[in-house]
């Protein structure tokens, strides 16, 4: 029995050995979002402060833990006073819950270069499990960097209830569901 367990923490620790850490590339990347105002038009915005990595052993990313954060007092809708807005306890109450964050539970191929991406979501000081879809769409060597780099398409979508955003705005007025969508690029460190 003890021959197996010193096995088993020998194959433990050699995975992790090998395992990459792959850091977001700030400059070619975008964390969105989406929501219907009115019933009729979706409007976007982003976060322009944000942060992620990933950590895989695997080439394909199988066994990837992903990691996102973003700073709720960054969200950008190009609308000044709606940005405002969104800022205040009305919705994200920012001074209150400064972060938003995500970390994978699991990273699962499903076919192809799609994965199911299951993991924590954090917001409004609220945290669930949410499940998302990422697409690897490619990866190379950057021609300058001659770093190796991965790029993701994360979308998804959660109910603004359920993190307490906007609990005063009927559906009619803003949709329960709200989009999620990260364009990242990641770079091997």
């Amino acid at each position: 029995m003890k021959k197996i367990t010193v096995i088993a923490a020998g194959l433990f620790l050699s995975a992790n050995a090998f395992a990459q850490t792959w850091s977001i590339d700030k400059a070619h990347s975008r964390i969105g979002f989406g929501i219907t105002h009115l019933m009729i038009n979706e409007i976007d915005g982003d976060f322009k402060s944000f942060d992620g990595k990933i950590t895989a052993s695997k080439a394909d990313f199988s066994d990837a833990v992903i990691e996102f954060s973003a700073e709720t007092n960054s969200i950008n809708t190009d609308i000044e006073p709606r940005d405002k807005h969104l800022k205040s306890p009305d919705f994200f109450d920012a001074e209150k819950n400064p972060k938003i964050s995500f970390k994978s539970t699991s990273f699962k191929k499903e076919k192809g270069k799609e994965y199911k991406l299951a993991g924590e979501l954090t917001m409004h000081g609220v945290t669930k499990p949410v499940t998302l879809t990422a697409v690897l769409v490619d990866t190379t060597t950057h021609p300058m960097s001659k770093k190796e780099m991965a790029g993701f398409r994360i979308t998804g979508s959660v109910k603004r209830s359920e993190f307490g955003i906007g609990a005063s705005m009927p559906d009619a007025m803003l949709s329960e569901n709200v989009n999620i969508t990260a364009n990242t690029e990641f770079s091997k460190d």
